[in-house]
């Protein structure tokens, strides 16, 4: 078997190293670098981590080092079944007998996607970091191993790099639409063309395997997505005995986008049908969803430990695209998809987030802390072309920054009047503007 194993290994390493570099929408992913820790590229399936791989081997190739020194390795390949981790040693073997003079005297790049099909592949990669020179990334997503656990299971000799679904801007730079200036500078006919392309993205989404696909099949594509995730990732990795349970709850979840949620009204929901669940089981169905990455969570924003678990939690959808598919009150909701837009462009930008209720009783959706400790509070909007509207959304943000005085505030909008007026203390953005990080108060 061993003899087997490394014929097809020494042949997929010379295939990948004569193969062209594939031509891929560049993506904005965060890397953390660094020295000794390996990078996991994780996230929801078909989100793009094995195209992340390539970009940044290319990116290597690109300053500079030879495609002898970079190893891409997938180890989904029914030929490597039945590997196991004393087998992985074949891997380093076949590549340095190929390549020679990387070993010791030049630092090489290992990319080594889905290892964790091999059982043990952690203490092999630990102890790769240790013995060779090379600097080491990992992906993976698996019923066995999801991709979050990928960096958990290095136990601290791993840092993360998110891979989400296309941004607006990389969806735009996917359809070869990027701005090649800033947006506040772009002519009329320009602006609409961006604003049409962002309503598009809001219904659409950013799955990169379902730009350009007719609605039907772009559903039908995300639905399979969802139901891989809910069999694979969650009922038969966690070996469930109500799968219907989880379905409900997701139904309830994505059907309700940018909704608050409560385990306890759904647990009462599911009592009054005659289901016989548990408040912890639902708990975890929960923080299975989000270990999937199928959506995200936002609590209250609090100081108090309690108010945070007795409150609800907002929940969002990895993806925009995904809301038409349970969403049954047959609206656009392009409200609730540019809020889930917004929260995940600020998760791009490094920020934690959480949304606030005053004691007045006003919501604001996101209070926001940068990764060097700015605060801004952001209300989002779909239009504000009712000036009651803009005066509900403009008090709520006065009456939160009561609380927040450091905060700055923020006031997002598809679009809105030409001589619209807010308070000073508000920046108002058009939603193009801000999701490609354009400065505020951007006309319209």
């Amino acid at each position: 078997m061993e003899s087997q194993f490394r014929s097809i290994i020494r042949q997929k390493i010379v295939d990948a190293q004569e193969a062209p570099l594939p031509v891929l929408t560049r993506r904005d992913v965060w890397l953390p670098a660094v020295k000794g820790k390996a990078t996991a590229v994780i996230g929801m399936r078909r989100a793009g981590k094995t195209s992340l791989l390539w970009q940044i081997l290319a990116d290597r190739h690109a300053a500079g080092m030879g495609r002898d020194g970079l190893l891409y390795f997938s180890f989904e390949d029914e030929r490597l079944a039945g590997m196991q981790v004393q087998d992985l040693d074949l891997l380093v073997e076949a590549f340095y007998r190929l390549n020679p003079a990387w070993r010791d005297a030049r630092r090489a790049g290992f990319f080594l996607d889905e290892i964790q099909l091999v059982p043990g592949w952690e203490l092999f990669a630990r102890r790769l970091l240790d013995s060779e020179n090379i600097e080491l990334f990992l992906s993976g997503s698996s019923a066995r191993l999801l991709s979050r656990e990928v960096a958990s299971s290095m136990r601290g000799r791993a840092m993360e790099a998110v891979v989400s679904p296309f941004s607006f801007r990389e969806r735009l730079r996917h359809a070869g639409r990027e701005p090649d200036r800033p947006a506040d500078r772009l002519i009329k006919a320009e602006q609409s063309r961006l604003d049409r392309d962002l309503h598009d993205y809001l219904t659409q989404g950013g799955f990169p395997e379902a730009q350009g696909l007719d609605s039907r099949t772009r559903l039908e594509l995300l639905r399979s997505y969802v139901d891989v995730v809910l069999l694979r990732d969650i009922v038969e990795r966690h070996n469930l005995s109500q799968p219907q349970v989880l379905r409900w709850m997701v139904q309830q979840l994505l059907g309700n986008a940018a909704g608050a949620f409560s385990i306890n009204k759904f647990h009462a929901d599911l009592k009054s049908r005659a289901v016989a669940v548990s408040k912890e089981t639902l708990h975890s169905l929960l923080a299975h969803l989000e270990d999937a990455f199928l959506l995200c969570s936002i609590g209250i924003a609090t100081d108090s430990e309690r108010r945070r678990q007795v409150n609800p939690r907002k929940v969002y959808p990895v993806d925009t695209g995904l809301i038409p598919l349970f969403d049954r009150s047959g609206k656009p909701n392009i409200g609730h998809a540019l809020e889930t837009l917004v929260l995940h462009e600020l998760h791009r930008r490094g920020a934690e987030v959480a949304y606030v209720k005053t004691p007045d009783g006003f919501e604001v959706d996101f209070h926001a802390r940068t990764f060097v400790g700015d605060e801004m509070l952001i209300q989002v909007c779909a239009t504000l072309d009712d000036p009651a509207t803009l005066a509900r959304e403009v008090r709520a943000l006065e009456d939160a920054s009561l609380a927040y005085p450091n905060a700055t505030l923020h006031l997002i909008a598809l679009d809105f009047p030409a001589h619209i007026q807010v308070p000073p203390a508000v920046q108002l953005y058009r939603a193009s503007h801000w999701l490609l990080d354009i400065p505020g108060n951007s006309g319209s």
